[in-house]
C-alpha cells in the first residue's frame, strides 16, 4: 500500500503551522504545498468539493474574504463561480486541508486542525 499525504496550506498560517508540526513530531511523512506560491488547480478543488461543501472549504471569516466585493461573495454560492473565486484568491480556502491517496485512490480530504482530528483520521 502507497500512502501519500499533502498538506495545503499557506506556511505564516498558525494553523498551517501547529498541523505541520504535529505531522513532524509524530514521524508522519508528509508534502506541504504552499497553495499561494505553487498555486492550485481547477481539478484539485473540484476533488476536494466531491468531498467537502462550499461553506467548509471557504473561509467567511478571514481577511481575504472581508476584501471582497458584495458581488464576489455572492457569487461563492455557485459551484464554478466559487472556484474560480479560490483560483483567484486561494487565501479564502480554509487551512489547512490534508489530502491523503492510497494507491492512486483519493481516501481522505479534510479541512483545519486538532490534534484529535488527525489522530483519528491518520489512524485510519
Amino acid at each position: 500500500m502507497t500512502r501519500h499525504i499533502t498538506l495545503y496550506g499557506i506556511p505564516n498560517c498558525d494553523t498551517v503551522k501547529k498541523s505541520r508540526s504535529w505531522l513532524q513530531e509524530h514521524g508522519t511523512e508528509f508534502v506541504f504545498h504552499d497553495f499561494k506560491k505553487q498555486g492550485l488547480d481547477q481539478l484539485t478543488i473540484k476533488t476536494w468539493l466531491q468531498h467537502l461543501s462550499l461553506d467548509v472549504l471557504i473561509n467567511k471569516k478571514g481577511t481575504t474574504w472581508r476584501a471582497l466585493s458584495d458581488e464576489q461573495k455572492a457569487s461563492a454560492t455557485n459551484t464554478e463561480q466559487a472556484m474560480a473565486l479560490m483560483l483567484a484568491n486561494p487565501s479564502i480556502i480554509k487551512r489547512p486541508v490534508l489530502q491523503i491517496t492510497e494507491n492512486n485512490a483519493l481516501k481522505h480530504v479534510s479541512v483545519g486542525f486538532s490534534a484529535a482530528q488527525f489522530e483519528s483520521i491518520l489512524s485510519q
